[in-house]
């Protein structure tokens, strides 16, 4: 088994883009005698040594059922009243399926899927051979996941022609011609038909276990080949490729951006919109044709050993489809992932005739090498290490205070989380763990002095997951700092990762890996974080809807509860600051026009959000547009990286490159109000622990 730790992800699948339309129905899939033995396997451990055991039972083959078919329609699209009553006659022989290594029902259900898929993209482009009315009324349902089934093929039309009439109205409303819309929206419908052609068993087989494995609890997961290396990617921070990121467009795998310091930018041979035709493998191997080709297998055929040569063959980006081609010779290294590592910046706060610097560390996720450590590498990547390094630069920098921002920082490794703490609070108890027989143990953390001891501030929000909690929770606890922002996600579990082949002494790998609950941590004040999450001292408005992100949302999710207090000390007492802060805060961003524009940008998108109808009628939606773009004009525009602007109506891979690199740009550039006012409010800290009064 890998060390345990607290993690919070949500694996994807990848949504491949459009290749030339194969005639015919889409294949009929067929489970490999290696995914029935990996579920039948999987059933045993969870069964097992799961912290909270769930018997493999009729009761929960119907609830991977309804799982494994709300993941493939969750609008209910697609699917017809039929369909679903045939598949849910099968709902109570999940169980035995799996202990007799029978995995037909899944495949059965996604075959359906795939074929209805095609039915209904193809209906789909009927429809833009004809005009539609946009004078008439009539609404379309936006949140359709807890509607009837379509009864019939005709009311499934009915469904899909108002579907893609809101389509279209969004087009016309973002100044498209009828020729360019028609053109648009036959090859996004086009993109999804096709991508019914290209699913594997593979990826049956991992939505089916994501089904199961949730059915569990909220945070047990399936890792199947492609899954587990990432996840590993996830944890070092690193993979052995020729450093550039890669996306699907318009039928090509294009590069999107050039990681610095990676061999494809050391090379000076790839520019941003390129396009990959075809990967050959070492000097002289032959180039294999990949345009079309699934964007996970280009991945891995470009991705492999460091210090190997892969040869690629590339059409330019300003070369026509039929462009001369140029082919490049790259050898594999290294590449660190920079961008997902802890990074600082310094913030100055104005206070007056006074100005304090206040240093933030931006951590993505608790990172951890877990290989290199165990192999005893001495110099091993990690979260704490890293930050570690950050604070002896801040120190350098004279800042006034550190400001952590733990902002959609969905965990890692639970040891990175004890030593980050550490570097703040020093030697003593982080967390409490209770395992599945009900002992609690005290982890600990064993740095003799704290690296800072200066004014501690932790932003957080929704995303702020596990790992996460942990810190924001021990810092709270022993009085260290201020915790700002909003409630964070409540995920009070810890899971281990299994590797099945080593269980199963499998030469070669072919069962993947089990993520699965094995004990729940409490804050060392005796309280947990599950459900409730960890309540900010100073709070501030959130972009997220708490009835659907967050512990509180699974269906599944364990109780929160409480032990007994660890034997700590509180080393600071910044409840006693918290009226004054408090105070400061409503002050400043009472008078603040940039926080109150951002309050109200989050209002209006609460309110688009809660919408559960669109009109389809054309006058209305345009008075609509009207009345926001009103809004808008009548105050001073900031980028706050809230959109509640103007709707192109485009998906991302329909914008151009640049476009979208652009909007990404743009996001990245906006003003970050909540991280302003979270620096403030750590400034005034600073302030009031230094004696200042006002």
């Amino acid at each position: 088994m890998r060390i345990q730790y607290g993690f919070l992800c949500m694996f994807l699948a990848i949504a491949p883009s459009a290749y030339a339309l194969e005639t015919g129905s889409p294949p009929v899939l067929a489970p490999l005698e290696q995914q029935a033995q990996a579920a039948h396997l999987s059933a045993q451990f969870l069964t097992r040594f799961h912290y909270k055991p769930v018997p493999l039972d009729d009761a929960l083959s119907a609830r991977i059922m309804n799982r494994f078919i709300k993941s493939l329609d969750p609008d209910r699209v697609l699917f017809l009243k039929a369909d679903i009553d045939k598949f849910m006659a099968d709902s109570a022989k999940i169980d035995d399926a799996i202990n007799r290594e029978d995995l037909q029902i899944p495949f059965t259900i996604f075959n359906v899927y795939e074929q209805r898929v095609v039915d209904r993209m193809n209906y789909a482009r009927s429809l833009l051979k004809q005009g539609f009315d946009f004078s008439v009324q009539e609404d379309y349902s936006l949140l359709r996941d807890k509607e009837p089934w379509p009864q019939s093929e005709a009311e499934s039309n009915e469904l899909w022609r108002k579907r893609v009439k809101s389509d279209w109205l969004r087009l016309k409303l973002a100044g498209k011609a009828d020729a360019a819309i028609r053109d648009t929206l036959d090859k996004r419908y086009e993109n999804s038909l096709e991508r019914a052609y290209k699913y594997k068993s593979d990826d049956v087989f991992q939505s089916f276990m994501d089904a199961y494995t949730t059915s569990v609890d909220p945070h047990t997961d399936y890792f199947g080949a492609t899954a587990s290396a990432e996840f590993d990617i996830s944890m070092k921070l690193s993979l052995v490729g020729i450093g550039a990121v890669l996306q699907e467009r318009d039928d090509y795998t294009t590069i999107r951006e050039l990681v610095p310091g990676g061999p494809a930018q050391l090379s000076g041979k790839l520019a941003v919109g390129d396009r990959i035709t075809g990967v050959g493998q070492g000097e002289n191997g032959a180039i294999k044709e990949v345009v079309g080709t699934r964007l996970d297998e280009i991945v891995q055929m470009i991705r492999g050993a460091k210090d190997s040569i892969v040869r690629l063959d590339i059409l330019p980006a300003d070369a026509g489809p039929d462009g001369k081609h140029r082919l490049i010779s790259l050898v594999r290294d290294k590449i660190s992932l920079e961008k997902q590592a802890a990074q600082k910046t310094i913030l100055s706060v104005k206070d007056g005739d006074a100005t304090r610097k206040i240093g933030v560390i931006t951590l993505p996720a608790f990172y951890e090498d877990f290989e290199a450590r165990r192999k005893g590498d001495k110099d091993y990547r990690s979260a704490s290490r890293d930050v570690a390094k950050l604070l002896v630069e801040l120190k350098q920098d004279n800042v006034d205070g550190v400001l952590v921002d733990l902002r959609n920082n969905g965990g890692g490794s639970l040891s990175e989380a004890i030593d980050l703490t550490g570097l703040f609070v020093g030697k003593g108890p982080v967390v409490q763990q209770r395992d599945a027989g009900g002992k609690v143990n005290v982890e600990s953390d064993d740095l003799p002095v704290p690296a800072w001891t200066g004014p501690v501030g932790v932003l957080i929000n929704r995303g702020s997951a596990s790992a996460s909690e942990i810190f924001a929770a021990a810092i709270q606890d022993y009085g260290r700092g201020v915790i700002i922002g909003e409630p964070s996600f409540g995920k009070g579990t810890v899971q281990t990762v299994v590797n099945l082949d080593q269980v199963a002494h499998n030469i070669k790998p072919k069962f993947g890996e089990l993520k699965l609950t094995v004990a729940q941590f409490f804050r060392v004040n005796g309280g947990t974080t599950q459900l409730r999450g960890v309540t900010p001292d100073i709070s501030l408005p959130g972009l997220s809807d708490p009835k659907s992100f967050g512990e509180a949302s699974y269906d599944n999710a364990l109780p929160w509860t409480q032990v007994k207090p660890a034997n700590y000390a509180p080393d600071g007492d910044i409840k006693a600051l918290l009226p004054q802060l408090q105070s400061r805060h409503d002050a400043r961003i009472k008078n603040d026009p940039d926080f109150q524009r951002f309050v109200e940008d989050i209002g209006e998108l609460k309110a688009q959000r809660e919408k559960k109808v669109i009109s389809l009628n054309e006058t209305e939606r345009r008075s609509e547009m009207t009345a926001q773009a009103k809004r808008l004009k009548s105050r001073e525009q900031i980028n706050d990286g809230v959109d509640t602007g103007e709707d192109d109506g485009l998906q991302a891979n329909e914008r151009s490159l640049s476009a979208d690199i652009a909007i990404e740009k743009a996001r990245k550039n906006a003003k970050d109000v909540l991280l302003n006012e979270a620096a403030a409010i750590l400034a005034d800290e600073a302030d009031l622990q230094a004696g200042g009064q006002r």
